[in-house]
């Protein structure tokens, strides 16, 4: 097996920034044909570097800060002009609104724009040739498990040379006899582990419907990608997001959208969001801190493991609002209505949502996001993981502080298994649904609401 180390030579930041400087780049080179001089006046300047932001706006709309994985050159530079075009179609709008068009030299503005084309794609280009190069090398590269009823049928479909050459290795075939007995004998994570796959592609005929559910049903502890091949390439099918990867149409059964600059835009929101409201609430963190300690003895914070990103355990933090106590081994039980065990400032600090402000610091670190599925106690994952379908597919992305579920009323006890179906729905919806819009309502919404929750006991 090939070295398929993961190896990311550019982040998505860095190619908006070389998108940055190729726009300032091509300003000044516009300038200097069109003027015969380099040094630009400062509405040039500012001209020069709105249309940068600018740019790096559409181009982020049109998706051209994904990952390359999968993609075919012409693909790219399609969307690369496509999101120039809207780029060059807001620029002009905006001079002309705003009456500002007549200062500006055209012919600079012209070279400009074509500067910036070309400049973009002579560095895309190099960057496809130099992934490519870098992918013979067996570098840069995603474990694939293809699942297929005709081997022969997939070798061809798929071929492995060509499929390297996209980002993908193949690291085994198997038939779907095979298959059947790995999921007779539970042992689909062994299988995963066994190929070290990153993902799961299914080459099977949409009649095979009842067996691919099966496929993902016992796949629903991992966080492996799983994609459908099926044998057409005309038309999407399904309720699920439609991708053309390595050449192929696939249906993305199990994919996080938060990829590539998603997740590189959800981590800057949770840096300022969460360093802002980290300073407003620290004064307050330290009023609540003295008022446990002298009320109560004990630690101030308490400390569990939970489950984050991908199923990894992490330390969450929360402000103790429970007496000293003792339960069984991997025991955690849930705090009920007139719960004994709960302090009195602890009971206000449940009702209001105050017990969770540490959490802010967790997503500081990184371990966790400001909105996210909320992470469940270690053994509560592994009492219903079994009994709630997808369960795990939570995981995908970070916890949160507050989530989807908590916004519309699922919060508190989960003393049944409706409520815990429920509340995983929700956080299923946000994940395929996510968006730097959908993050802001939540968070607005949890101001408005989430203070008093009369399910916290």
């Amino acid at each position: 097996m090939p070295n398929t180390s993961v190896y990311r030579p550019i982040f998505s930041p860095i190619v908006a920034l070389i998108d940055f400087i190729i726009v300032v780049g091509a300003s000044v080179l516009a300038h200097l044909i069109r003027f015969g001089s380099s040094p630009m006046e400062a509405k040039f300047q500012a001209l020069a570097g709105s249309t940068a932001l600018l740019v790096i706006f559409c181009l982020t709309i049109a998706g051209i800060y994904d990952s390359w994985r999968g993609r075919q050159l012409l693909t790219l530079l399609k969307r690369y002009t496509l999101g120039l075009g809207l780029s060059i179609a807001l620029l002009t709008a905006f001079l002309v609104f705003t009456r500002t068009a007549i200062e500006f030299s055209r012919l600079w503005l012209g070279y400009m724009l074509l500067f910036i084309w070309i400049g973009g794609v002579t560095y895309r280009s190099c960057y496809f040739w130099f992934l490519k190069n870098l992918r013979r090398s067996g570098k840069n590269l995603r474990n694939i498990l293809v699942i297929t009823t005709d081997t022969e049928h997939s070798k061809a479909t798929f071929n492995k040379k060509e499929i390297a050459l996209t980002g993908y290795n193949i690291a085994a075939y198997i038939t779907v006899q095979e298959i059947e007995l790995t999921i007779h004998a539970k042992n689909m994570s062994s299988e995963l582990k066994k190929y070290q796959a990153d993902e799961v592609w299914l080459n099977l005929p949409l009649s095979m419907g009842t067996f691919i559910k099966g496929i993902v049903y016992e796949l629903r502890h991992q966080t492996a990608d799983i994609r459908f091949f099926p044998d057409f390439e005309d038309t999407l099918l399904l309720n699920h997001k439609g991708s053309y990867t390595a050449g192929h149409y696939a249906i993305d059964i199990s994919c996080t959208p938060l990829d590539g600059i998603n997740r590189q835009l959800k981590r800057t929101e949770d840096i300022i969001i969460g360093a802002a409201i980290g300073l407003l609430i620290t004064p307050i963190c330290l009023m609540i801190a003295l008022l446990i300690k002298l009320t109560d003895p004990g630690p101030i914070l308490f400390k569990q493991r939970r489950h984050g990103l991908e199923g990894k355990p992490f330390i969450v933090y929360k402000f103790r609002t429970m007496k000293l106590h003792t339960e069984d081994e991997g025991a955690v039980t849930q705090a009920k209505k007139n719960d004994a065990r709960v302090t009195k400032i602890g009971s206000f600090l449940r009702r209001t949502s105050l017990d969770e402000l540490p959490q802010f610091f967790n997503v500081l670190q990184g371990r966790m996001s400001i909105v996210g599925p909320r992470p469940h106690a270690l053994d509560h994952n592994e009492y219903y993981k079994d009994l709630v379908e997808s369960y795990m597919w939570r995981h995908k992305v970070k916890p949160g502080i507050t989530g989807l579920a908590q916004v519309r009323g699922h919060r508190g006890e989960t003393d049944t298994l409706d409520k815990m179906a429920i509340r995983v729905e929700f956080d299923l919806a946000y994940i395929d649904n996510w968006s730097l819009w959908l993050d802001i309502k939540i968070i607005l919404l949890t101001i408005l609401k989430g203070f008093n929750n009369k399910n916290s006991y």
